[in-house]
């Protein structure tokens, strides 16, 4: 058997980790890694337009699959495009390894062509981010690099520079056992007993949801069912928790709807659950509260805690399913679910009324055909800015649908990237980028992607011809609009261009059929709908916290203007409240 070099041992350990594919643009510095994956079975180099879509589409692929997805960049200037998409993989706890190929090692620190410092660049953004400058640091620094983004659930990056890549690896380097997967974490004794005895005494219960409630569906069910307990989410936690609930009273933050921030205010005890829900303008300040979460540091840093648990969600619902008190008063729970019955109904006939002659067209109609005619089991990928707004209010989860966005990290331009790497995992599954004008012309490059390699990939566009979320921010300050107007082509003419199916919708009667068509369509796909820069208005509650800064101009988005199929969960769970 042939000696292999640094950059065959490195795509071997990668294959032995389960990475699949690697997404990146190739460069010199890249080229000893880029044919060692060519020579390789069971992993494949995805060529893409720009490196900050590699990292976002390795993301979504981590973010989907649990396992580790890989991106690279070329020395320089091709791995600092990758941080932007780390920041958002790093902040949705994705783990992702990112390789930074580096300038040839002897010239570091001369201020050689496109010498930055990469393992320096990255490390706000990653757990782990380290330099190879020598072939024995093969393949313990990898190693490591790939545990920390497996174990913490982030972002591992490795420096190599390109002639390390070419040497000779080590004839007897240490490999050891890697590990691939987390182990779950129940807390202990001491933090049990004090929940149980907190739960218990409290005569109001609310349970507040974020996406570290992943794979705990049934265990939240059967904990509010027993404490009769109201359940609200973050955005984070819709796909997650919203599905076959009947005590759902919505979401809570600055998109949010429904009785959630009544719920978590007049309650007396309310219990976060893997969630690290940053505004807390939002959460109350004079109720006790308790957090579980796997991460220790998100721990108490959005709100002052009356007790920590440090566990894993499912593991400690499991504990306390068998140890609390079962609770009989529905009293405070079937006041809440009222409450955001009332409020759904409020507000639902907005956007249905005189659809079909509304031109432009209203997104909030575009969203709720869009949830309608889409697979069970689709992938949404959504951009940040109106299109959040669209996906938290109309998009209905059932426990097969995936919904990922840039929610934590709140970057422009995600979804397309995002949905690239959703698709590869299978190409069977329907994948949906929901996506906005401005999100999208900003790496619009990389809809050649899905055209190279034939990913059926659907962009759903809300062309608005503005960047909508910036210019309310503006209006909410006192200040006139500027800077936020796109001068918009003809989108759908750019897709059949490209060698993809395109067609353009302006009037309403034809958005059904449009999206159909789109949907049957083998290959990519994008339809360009016009819709209205105005449909937006202000929330039910604006407290004075809020009115300051970003937070008074983020929440003056949320609509009163509809919320698809959730009013009619709500009137079934009013249905089905016990009658004395």
């Amino acid at each position: 058997m042939a000696k292999q070099n640094v950059a065959e041992q490195f795509v071997d350990i990668l294959v032995r980790a389960g990475v699949r594919r690697m997404y990146g643009v190739v460069g010199d510095s890249l080229n000893p890694i880029v044919d060692a994956i060519r020579r390789t079975d069971g992993i494949e180099w995805i060529q893409v337009r720009h490196e900050e879509t590699a990292a976002f589409a390795a993301g979504a692929e981590a973010q989907i699959t649990g396992r580790l997805a890989a991106c690279a960049g070329s020395c320089g200037p091709g791995n600092l495009h990758l941080i932007n998409g780390l920041y958002d993989a790093h902040r949705s706890m994705a783990p992702v390894l990112a390789l930074a190929s580096h300038i040839p090692s002897g010239e570091i620190g001369l201020g050689y062509f496109q010498e930055t410092h990469p393992d320096r660049l990255f490390t706000e953004c990653s757990h782990y981010s380290e330099l190879i400058s020598n072939p024995r640091q093969m393949p313990r620094v990898l190693q490591s690099a790939i545990q920390h983004a497996i174990g913490r659930s982030g972002v591992g990056v490795v420096s190599l520079p390109g002639d390390i890549a070419s040497l000779p690896a080590p004839t007897k380097s240490v490999e050891h056992a890697l590990v691939t997967a987390r182990p779950t974490v129940r807390p202990g004794d001491g933090e049990i007993e004090k929940l149980v005895r907190l739960i218990d005494e409290a005569d109001r219960v609310t349970l507040f949801c974020g996406s570290g409630t992943a794979g705990a569906h049934a265990e939240v069910m059967e904990f509010a069912e027993r404490v009769k307990a109201p359940v609200g989410h973050a955005l984070r936690g819709k796909e997650w928790i919203q599905y076959d609930n009947k005590f759902d009273v919505g979401m809570s933050g600055l998109l949010g709807y429904g009785a959630a921030y009544e719920a978590t205010h007049e309650c007396d005890l309310l219990i976060l659950l893997g969630t690290d829900f940053p505004y807390n303008a939002f959460l109350p300040d004079d109720v006790k509260i308790v957090q579980v979460d796997i991460r220790p540091e998100h721990l108490g840093r959005r709100s002052q805690l009356d007790l920590a648990v440090w566990g894993d969600v499912r593991e400690t619902l499991r504990v306390l399913n068998t140890r609390v008190r079962a609770k009989t008063d529905r009293r405070f729970l079937d006041r809440m679910l009222k409450k955001h019955a009332d409020a759904l109904e409020g507000v639902v006939k907005a956007y249905t009324r005189k659809v079909e002659k509304h031109t432009p067209i209203h997104p909030e109609y575009v969203a709720a055909v869009l949830d309608e005619l889409a697979d069970e089991d689709a992938v949404f990928t959504v951009d940040t800015g109106m299109c959040n707004v669209w996906a938290a209010r109309y998009l209905s989860p059932n426990g097969k649908r995936r919904i990922i966005g840039s929610f934590s990290h709140g970057s422009m331009a995600n979804a397309l990237p995002q949905a690239i790497g959703a698709q590869f995992i299978d190409r069977r599954r329907q994948v949906v980028s929901m996506s906005g004008d401005g999100g999208f012309s900003m790496l619009m490059g990389d809809f050649l992607t899905l055209v190279q390699y034939d990913l059926p990939v659907k962009v759903v566009l809300f062309n608005n011809s503005s960047l909508g979320m910036v210019e309310l921010e503006m209006m909410v300050s006192g200040l006139p609009s500027y800077g936020t107007t796109n001068r918009n082509p003809d989108f759908s003419a750019i897709a059949r261009a490209a060698g993809a199916y395109g067609v353009r919708v302006e009037k309403p009667k034809q958005l059904t059929g449009a999206l159909k068509d789109a949907f049957r369509h083998k290959g990519p796909a994008l339809v360009d709908i016009v819709t209205d820069p105005n449909a937006l208005s202000i929330p039910p509650r604006i407290s004075a916290e809020m009115v300051t800064g970003f937070a008074l101009s983020a929440s003056k988005i949320v609509l009163d203007g509809g919320v698809g199929r959730m009013v009619q969960m709500a009137r079934s769970n009013l249905r089905n409240v016990p009658r004395p």
